[in-house]
């Protein structure tokens, strides 16, 4: 993949439900409420310095009950953990995910 594209939309895995757990506290406080659901569905990846993680988490049992999460992860080096960089919320299973 050649740097500042998107990778190719995966079924989520272990690592990138560890990441959304890392941001759901940063989510949570942004949107004012609680998830008791929080589940990566799938995502997307883009090269910078570091990486952006796009993330489709399922947060409620409702139709729209989905967001997008773009999260930043630096480079190891830097020694920091993943950042909440935006999110859009309202989407749905079905919604592609793509840049914003």
């Amino acid at each position: 993949m050649e740097t500042g594209g998107l990778s190719e939309t995966q079924p989520a895995t272990p690592e990138v439900q560890h990441i959304a757990d890392q941001v759901k506290a940063e989510f949570e406080r942004r949107e004012n409420r609680t998830f008791d659901i929080f589940q990566a569905i799938v995502y997307r990846t883009q090269v910078v310095a570091g990486i952006n993680y796009f993330i489709k988490v399922q947060i409620s049992d409702s139709y729209t009950g989905y967001a997008h999460l773009k999260v930043f992860q630096a480079l190891p080096q830097e020694k920091q953990g993943p950042r909440l960089v935006s999110y859009e919320t309202g989407k749905t299973r079905d919604d592609p995910l793509d840049y914003f």
